[in-house]
């Protein structure tokens, strides 16, 4: 079993995945992506305007845009 397996069988074990049928797990997996795609598109959105209000302004780059 190699390290990508491991992780995988890991994932099912701790999400009690394993005693899904294939389809339940499918739809489970899509929600889990769905919510980190959530998660990272807002999280990026938050860190620019973050950058935009907050570090322009100390790190002197604020020419007016």
């Amino acid at each position: 079993m190699n390290l990508i397996q491991r992780k995988i069988y890991l994932y099912n074990v701790t999400f009690g995945l394993y005693m899904l049928d294939w389809w339940e797990r499918f739809l489970f997996n899509i929600l889990v992506i769905i919510l980190l795609w959530f998660v990272c598109y807002n999280g990026s959105r938050s860190a620019a305007e973050f950058y935009k209000s907050h570090l322009k302004v100390k790190l002197g780059n604020s020419r007016g845009e």
